[in-house]
């Protein structure tokens, strides 16, 4: 085998060399074990030694009476198991005893010694299992307090005792491994327990075979793994399970299925051990005499330590060291050294490679592999070995910030190692925006589009995360490589982006229009909303039938499935898109004209409306198509309002006029099919229509408007405004009638009018008073203090309307004189009747109830009203006429009426108010006592009296 390098990567401990075993131990040592801090020796003389970490002596005891042959700390408990000589009971039997100690457990202070408690003592050999001599022991912990003992013996057995030992809950079976004659060559010299998942494995090893037994089967099954074996202390197991034996020309590694890897060291094997990876071997040199402590790391296939030690005796290890006891009782501590401290031994001497492998081998963390790796590759960088210092630099990644590396290959010289990092960046996640960038620029500056396709186009399904988008987009857009800029755009769904490059680099408009459609309806919307004014401006058709779809897609579906308009409250609004027609009223006015004509019932009408009538009724709606064909020409077109509200426009923009006049007459149609009869409030907002139409002086809008909210006196005064006498009347008219819901007070406003027009207008004022006249709307002295305003009008238009109005007057005043002098007769004899009821005496001759209409007999019952009845007629209700009552009873009810009335004053004030002639309203309060100071006393004389009599009076 060819020569290994040689590292000092352990170093001696306590004190090298000087160390020894303490004088407490007097007896030659034959076994030692360690375990849980602690390092056991056993000696010929039976007595049991614990030493502490500086291999200073503890404690003793006794354990055998003769020698102890075999011990072994076990890992869960602080037990101690050991095999030793006792004395004999009887000849027959032998005295080879196993017993179990409780370290936790001293005996009482009161002894003469410390000793650990002794849990269990078990004969070895019985009738059943013949005495042999014990060449190897071993102890598995299964689970507490099951042990599971198996003791090798030279005669090629294995005896098995398993069980609870403390309370001698055992069994024992007995395994033959090897049932060869010779002596000397069926020794069980080596044992291995491996668990493989819930199977418990057994190595058993002589010197010329190497066997395995499964535990599990019963009787336990063996396989013979090989024709080999090797002598006592050349036996080991790996941390992975694996047997490992030692002969002259080589170590041979086993697993369950025979024979593994085999080492060819030279030398004869002594000892045999792994620790944390490493293989331990003490080798006897034939030619020399010596022998050799070698360290050997499998793995990186390197002598971790060599030295040349005395003749050794045992091997253990614990706290984290490798004790050698040797047979002049001198003892040898090796520690590994830590890591930084090889790593810096291996620094020096320029073996980064032998460095990387030992700390990925060690398991150590990442960041201290990635700092090997960054050593090395500035080592490489230093003699200018570029590639592979890049190449170290990569497996650094994650782990060594970018820019140490991008800084060193920045030079355009190494733009190719700088792409390779990137590239790598990328792939693992990791590359932020700027090296995003910095890879496209590579990519640009080297010109090479094939990696660029690669990078941009990798449809590995992660190369969408592999790069931050935008700044992809930015940078090839930047460097016109507009195609890979729209690939990566619309691969991540950045729709925004992909319409950007479309529509601002190429101008291709009907590709952008094709791509919107593509789009689900929520995306769509918000891209039209961006990029809408562009469209607009270049495809307006094609941009408003895009609206179209949004906005009234599946409606007949919707109709079908739902009446109640929630779908319709699910579809964009076309409000939401008028930002993009803000240059383009003309689109914007055919787009709304097509969506109302398709949508009767959209949430957002009354908005369309509004828009609607603004782009109608607007004077000068602008045209920038219009100014672009005649190289920007101002024809300073002036609107003016003629005195009869018509639009008057210079000849020569006939087609302009043509078309003002046809979008006010659209506006007047939706003004009236947007307020149907049946709804209060119209279609739109009322106030912003009033607004429009007096800003446009459309005169035929505000006029429907104000007739609409019965405004009258806004709809006469517009004409007032105009002197449309003729129209003024008319109106009057149609809206003055009050028999049909109109405003009768409007003939009166409008002869105010007149009395201030400061013209001669005798016709238009005789006209008025007629209707004046008719409904009795104002008094003649109002009419006349009126038109007296008037200096052009003379008395002869008046003449006979005053004529006429005192004829009438005179007339009630002879009908008020009559009504008079008639109440004025009633009241006197009303006051003859009561004073003669009061003064005179009444005959009552009646001779017939007037109840029954039989002759009246007592008892008898006479009223002031000279009504009469018998008692019996009247029953209980004798005080009050049965014939008058109810007729007393209904003025009685008419006066509390009153009386309460009285106390309502919004009433009152209401009848005056609505009353044509308010003063007649007061008059009648008086006449009927409810507004007079009178007196409320008793109403009883006002009562027919009753005159009870039961002798006939």
């Amino acid at each position: 085998m060819y020569q290994w390098r040689k590292f000092e990567f352990f170093e001696e401990k306590l004190g090298g060399g000087k160390c020894k075993i303490p004088e407490e131990i007097s007896g030659k040592i034959e076994c030692a074990s360690s375990g849980r801090g602690k390092l056991v020796i056993g000696c010929d003389d039976g007595t049991v030694s614990l030493l502490d970490r500086g291999l200073n002596f503890n404690f003793g005891f006794q354990a055998h009476s003769s020698s102890a042959l075999f011990l072994q700390m076990l890992k869960q408990r602080n037990f101690l198991v050991s095999i030793g000589e006792d004395e004999q009971i009887s000849p027959q039997q032998s005295g080879m005893c196993l017993k179990v100690f409780d370290l936790d457990k001293m005996q009482p202070e009161g002894s003469s010694t410390t000793s650990p408690d002794c849990i269990g003592i078990l004969r070895i050999f019985t009738n059943q299992f013949p005495q042999a001599k014990i060449t190897s022991f071993l102890v598995l912990e299964e689970a507490p307090p099951i042990l599971l003992i198996a003791i090798g013996l030279d005669n090629g057995c294995i005896y098995c005792i398993k069980g609870d030992i403390a309370r001698e809950r055992i069994t024992r079976f007995k395994l033959q491994v090897d049932s060869s004659s010779g002596e000397g060559n069926s020794s069980v010299t080596g044992l291995g327990f491996r668990l493989d998942g819930q199977a418990l494995l057994l190595f058993a090893v002589t010197p010329n075979s190497v066997s395995l037994f499964s535990m599990q089967n019963q009787p336990p099954r063996r396989q013979l793994l090989d024709q080999i074996g090797c002598n006592v202390n050349s036996v080991a197991m790996s941390d992975r399970s694996e047997l490992i034996i030692g002969r002259p020309e080589a170590v041979y590694f086993y697993e369950v299925d025979g024979r593994g890897p085999c080492w060819a060291f030279e030398g004869e094997k002594k000892f045999l051990g792994w620790y944390r990876g490493y293989l331990l071997c003490v080798i006897a040199d034939q030619r020399n005499g010596k022998n050799t402590f070698n360290i050997y790391d499998l793995k990186n296939r390197l002598i971790a330590h060599s030295l040349v030690v005395k003749e050794v005796s045992h091997m253990l290890c614990e706290w984290g060291n490798i004790i050698l006891i040797m047979t002049d009782k001198s003892a040898l501590c090796i520690g590994e050294k830590d890591m930084e401290s090889k790593l810096d031994m291996l620094f020096k001497k320029n073996l980064y490679t032998v460095a990387i492998n030992l700390v990925q081998t060690q398991q150590a963390d990442a960041s201290a592999t990635a700092e090997v790796l960054r050593k090395y590759g500035d080592h490489l960088y230093s003699k200018q070995d570029y590639d592979e210092a890049m190449a170290q630099y990569i497996h650094t990644i994650g782990h060594l910030e970018p820019s140490y590396v991008i800084q060193k290959f920045l030079d355009a010289q190494r733009i190719y190692n700088l792409t390779n990092y990137l590239e790598n960046l990328h792939e693992k996640g990791l590359a932020s925006k700027d090296h995003t960038t910095l890879l496209l620029n590579c990519y640009t500056k080297l010109k090479d589009v094939e990696k660029l396709n690669v990078f941009i186009k990798s449809e590995d399904g992660v190369g969408e995360h592999k790069f931050d988008v935008e700044t992809a987009i930015r940078v090839c857009r930047a460097a016109n490589y507009h195609e890979h800029a729209m690939y990566v755009a619309k691969k991540a769904g950045r729709h925004e982006w992909y319409l950007k490059i479309l529509l601002e680099d190429l101008g291709r408009y009907d590709e952008a229009l094709q791509y919107i459609s593509s789009l689900e309806p929520s995306q769509a919307g918000v891209t039209v909303k961006e990029y809408g004014k562009i469209l607009i401006e270049h495809k307006p058709a094609e941009t408003i039938n895009i609206l179209m779809r949004l906005c009234t897609e599946d409606i007949e579906l919707a109709k079908r499935v739902t009446s109640n308009g929630g779908y319709l409250s699910m579809l964009p609004s076309p409000v939401d898109f008028l930002n993009i027609f803000i240059h383009h009223p003309q689109s914007l006015m055919d787009f709304l004209e097509k969506y109302t004509d398709k949508v009767k019932d959209s949430p957002a009408q009354v908005e369309i409306h509004n828009t609607l009538l603004e782009l109608y009724l607007s004077i000068d709606l602008n045209f920038p198509s219009i100014s672009q064909v005649n190289n920007g020409t101002d024809f300073n077109i002036k609107a003016r309002t003629a005195s009869n509200g018509k639009l008057a426009v210079d000849g020569k923009n006939s087609s302009i006029e043509k078309d003002t006049l046809e979008r006010r007459g659209k506006g007047l149609r939706l003004l009236k099919s947007a307020w149907p009869a049946d709804l209060e409030h119209p279609l739109y907002d009322v106030d912003l229509a009033i607004i429009l139409c007096e800003m446009n002086a459309f005169k035929e809008g505000l006029l429907y408007l104000y007739e609409k909210m019965k405004l009258f006196k806004e709809v006469i005064a517009c004409y007032m405004q105009v002197h449309d006498h003729e129209g003024l009347i008319a109106c009057c008219k149609r809206l003055g009638d009050s028999g049909k819901g109109g405003d009768p007070t409007l003939w009166a406003d409008l002869l105010k009018y007149f009395g201030e027009l400061g013209e001669d207008c005798s016709k238009e004022v005789k006209e008025v008073l007629t209707y004046i006249e008719r409904d009795d709307i104002l008094p003649p002295i109002i009419v006349l203090q009126t038109l007296s305003r008037n200096p052009c009008l003379t008395l002869s238009v008046i003449k006979d309307y005053i004529a006429r109005k005192l004829e009438q007057e005179s007339k009630l005043i002879e009908e008020d004189r009559r009504a008079i002098e008639k109440y004025q007769e009633d009241t006197m004899a009303m006051r003859k009747e009561i004073q003669d009821l009061r003064t005179n005496a009444r005959i009552f001759q009646l001779s017939k109830c007037t109840a029954c209409t039989f002759t009246l007999d007592l008892p008898a019952v006479h009223f002031m009203c000279m009504h009469s009845f018998h008692q019996r007629c009247l029953g209980d209700n004798e005080k009050e006429c049965p014939e008058c009552a109810p007729e007393y009873r209904s003025v009685m009810e008419m006066k509390r009426s009153l009386e309460q009335n009285s106390k309502d004053q919004d009433q009152f004030f209401q009848q005056v108010k609505s009353s044509k002639d308010g003063f007649s309203v007061i008059a009648e309060y008086f006449g009927k006592g409810v507004i007079s100071k009178t007196s409320n006393g008793s109403t009883g004389t006002a009562r027919s009296d009753s005159i009870s009599s039961s002798s006939g009076f």
